[in-house]
């Protein structure tokens, strides 16, 4: 006897599976029952597939959800403004809201704002969302976006932002829903650098950050710095649809393997920033899946210009004919990487310069810059940590490139917690890993302009100064372009940043996650996952 097989099924079937799958059926009751219907097993197992996709698709509501960072500290801040590490992001797009994001391709989209516009991108006006309330019920008004932007221009706050906020020269309210913004040049990506982490929105006189009190989708109910945070769903959330989940708890498990462990164990449901040697350990596990986005992370090498040896003649630049590029993005990095040529703005970028190569590995002329600057044979400190993304192991690949040539790189392996307060910006040689940037003015006012928060190897140029301020407020995109490979060129030639790869980061996920996709601001779906994603049952 053979099994009957429709050539044409219906919605109601597709219908009666997906119900099934929802009330918790196994995959034998379910062929079980197609088969009681009629539907043959190589039909019915087509049929199981397309439902699985819908339901697999179609948001759950309920649930609660764990997920991991890689890195936490003392220093884990609910302020948005000081907000510095991945684990601050997470919360901090959980807790508030901005006045736009970026979607997965990268456009700009209105959040508390209704509308952002100008004539002339100089003179900005923001229309606000009506009815958006606080945890604490408070409505939201131009007050609040006035108090939190003006935040960022009080030296006294120390905003991670200061130096992109410095061009707003007035921000004022014209009613209560209405605020105006006026540049010192104009800026068309005024929109876009609104909708970075740092500037979401709290309330009115805010200075107690210890429990946020913001606009997001989720409410604090435990802050624990270095430790943990718990959030509920926020019942009055302003947005039509979730967030799905009633909570999620937010950690950091600083190891890779025992990060991807928790995930195997069903301890978590999101292990953030897989390194790719972990991702062997997910081979043929059917209950986990990975999601990938290359928009421009990086974990680069910082010799600081005015400590020793990074202001001896020659040194870095021996250092970048030193490191193996090709190496590192596959050996290290598994091949989920672009080869880096010492800037910050990738090949995701419409602004990256595809002319600019990187330097060749070149053990032999790194050797000579060596021997001319009298450093040749003495031990230099390298300090790595597994907080910055895969740097542990591209420190051993520089290192046993310089044992070839008598050059003695010390790298010296410290712990997670406390490296971005410790280390980070602060010791001659070191590494840092920085999250995607939408802009190429962000990137370089964050990390190279003399002002610059982030200034990694303390490069400072007065000429590179300027033609930021002049590319910022270039209306002329062919103009802008030029000015930002001239750009490029200047940091891969005369800064002390050594970035070898774009690294495509790798968040690996339960497979009963879903919502989840690649956003142009980071992993974890630009940090802002916990909104977005459900678990279905």
């Amino acid at each position: 006897m053979t099994n009957k097989t429709p050539t044409n099924w219906t919605g109601r079937d597709d219908a009666m599976v997906e119900q099934a799958i929802r009330r918790g059926a196994s995959r034998r009751e379910l062929l079980k029952m197609l088969m009681a219907s009629g539907i043959g097993a190589v039909a019915g197992g087509s049929l199981l597939l397309r439902a699985d996709q819908a339901v697999a698709a179609a948001p759950v509501f309920g649930g609660n959800m764990k997920a991991a960072g890689w890195s936490s500290s003392t220093a884990d801040t609910l302020d948005p403004a000081k907000a510095s590490l991945s684990t601050d992001y997470v919360r901090c797009c959980a807790f508030y809201n901005r006045l736009t994001f970026l979607d997965e391709a990268g456009q700009v989209q209105m959040e508390l704002a209704d509308s952002v516009s100008s004539d002339d991108a100089q003179t900005w006006e923001v229309k606000l969302k009506s009815g958006v309330l606080f945890h604490d019920g408070k409505t939201l008004s131009a007050d609040d976006v006035v108090y939190s932007l003006k935040r960022h221009l009080d030296e006294g706050v120390g905003s991670k932002v200061n130096s992109i906020a410095k061009q707003m020269t007035e921000i004022s309210k014209v009613d209560d829903l209405t605020v105006k913004i006026v540049l010192a040049a104009a800026n068309a990506d005024l929109p876009t650098i609104l909708a970075l982490h740092h500037f979401m929105i709290i309330a009115d006189g805010t200075t107690d950050f210890s429990k946020p009190n913001g606009t997001g989708a989720f409410i604090c109910e435990v802050f624990e710095p270095g430790v943990k945070s718990v959030a509920v769903k926020n019942p009055n959330y302003f947005k039509a649809e979730g967030p799905y989940l009633d909570s999620f708890e937010f950690f950091a498990i600083t190891d890779n393997n025992a990060r991807v462990n928790a995930l195997l164990s069903n301890d978590i449901q999101l292990a953030a920033s897989v390194n790719p040697r972990s991702l062997r350990m997910l081979d043929g596990q059917s209950s986990v899946k990975t999601s990938v986005t290359t928009s421009g992370n990086y974990s680069n090498l910082n010799i600081r210009l005015d400590m020793n040896p990074g202001d001896k003649a020659g040194f870095i630049e021996g250092m970048k004919y030193l490191v193996n590029r090709e190496a590192i993005q596959k050996s290290v990095l598994r091949g989920l990487a672009e080869i880096g040529n010492d800037q910050p703005v990738s090949a995701a970028s419409r602004y990256h310069n595809p002319n600019l190569k990187p330097k060749d590995y070149d053990p032999e002329r790194a050797k000579s810059l060596f021997d001319k600057a009298g450093l040749l044979g003495q031990s230099i400190p390298v300090v790595a940590s597994d907080a910055a993304t895969s740097s542990v192991d591209m420190a051993m690949i520089v290192q046993q490139a310089g044992t070839q040539i008598g050059m003695k790189l010390d790298v010296q392996r410290v712990p997670s917690d406390g490296y971005w307060s410790n280390y980070w910006l602060k010791a001659p040689i070191h590494f840092g890993n920085i999250n995607p940037r939408p802009t190429p003015d962000i990137l370089f006012s964050l990390l190279y302009a003399s002002d610059a928060p982030w200034n990694e190897s303390q490069y400072k140029s007065e000429k590179f100064d300027k033609m930021m301020v002049e590319a910022r407020g270039a209306l002329d995109e062919e103009k802008r372009t030029a000015i930002y490979w001239d750009m490029q060129e200047m940091v891969a030639n005369e800064a002390g940043t050594i970035i070898p790869a774009y690294i495509s980061n790798v968040d690996a996920i339960s497979s009963k996650l879903g919502g989840l996709k690649p956003n142009p601001l980071g992993g974890m779906m630009g940090y802002a996952f916990a909104e977005y994603v459900w678990l279905n049952a």
